[in-house]
């Protein structure tokens, strides 16, 4: 059958804003899906940083603890106190102001794979940490604030005064905190020098130093906590903690 431009049979086309106008609901939509699934990705990847390997960490370093307690409780004493050389730790760091019952794990080194086992770590470099049972020396520690077991997440917590108590096999050491920076360049290494000028010290000591990033959720800046050693006390047999941690 033959059509006319007047017949029923003939093919109108849309007009060219209605054309346009569906290319761009097209983009829209397209545009919008695209956003939706990086949403959920961008998600995802935030329960996985902040939840799932807090998980992961908290259960790594559950193990490696249990095993430095174990170490502790088979070995003669024969070695001196404190360097019972173990794989999975030096001794645990305790302080009650980052929560009730806070103990962490203390393996060598600051590197990426050691603080993601959910652990603090001792400086190897740019400056070499002190060992609390050395006679002077600034014992320097670094853990992660967010992901990863987040162990240093309540850092901000603490304050002048406050104890911060490192167990290692036969000793208890009982610092006091006496100097918090806030905030400073993560490129600030005097901060963990064997003498910390920065806190105000001038003469060799027996010092603790905190360190992770901040603010929450970066690692633009550092952020120090530091404390002096004012006693020590023995481990007895049940290992009763120092009054500081009752």
């Amino acid at each position: 059958m033959t059509t006319t431009d007047h017949g029923q049979d003939s093919e109108v086309a849309p007009p060219p804003r209605r054309r346009t106008w569906n290319r761009v609901a097209a983009t829209i939509s397209a545009t919008g899906e695209l956003l939706i699934t990086a949403g959920l990705i961008l998600g995802l990847f935030v329960v996985y940083s902040l939840w799932w390997t807090n998980v992961t960490a908290d259960r790594q370093a559950k193990k490696a603890a249990d095993a430095v307690r174990h170490d502790w409780a088979t070995s003669s004493g024969d070695s001196k106190p404190g360097r019972l050389d173990t794989k999975d730790g030096i001794g645990f760091l305790h302080v009650p102001a980052m929560g009730k019952g806070f103990e962490l794990l203390v393996k060598k080194g600051t590197s990426t794979n050691v603080l993601n086992e959910g652990v603090a770590g001792y400086y190897t470099d740019p400056v070499k940490s002190a060992m609390p049972w050395d006679k002077t020396g600034n014992f320097t520690l670094a853990a992660h604030r967010d992901g990863h077991g987040a162990k240093f997440h309540n850092i901000d917590k603490i304050k002048n005064g406050d104890p911060v108590v490192f167990e290692d096999r036969d000793t208890w050491y009982v610092y006091k905190v006496y100097k918090i920076l806030p905030e400073t360049s993560k490129y600030d290494v005097k901060v963990i020098n064997q003498i910390p000028k920065e806190s105000g010290k001038n003469k060799a000591g027996r010092y603790i130093t905190l360190t992770t990033c901040t603010p929450v959720y970066t690692s633009r800046y550092r952020y120090i906590v530091w404390a002096q050693l004012v006693r020590t006390q023995k481990v007895d047999a049940d290992r009763t903690p120092p009054k500081e941690l009752g």
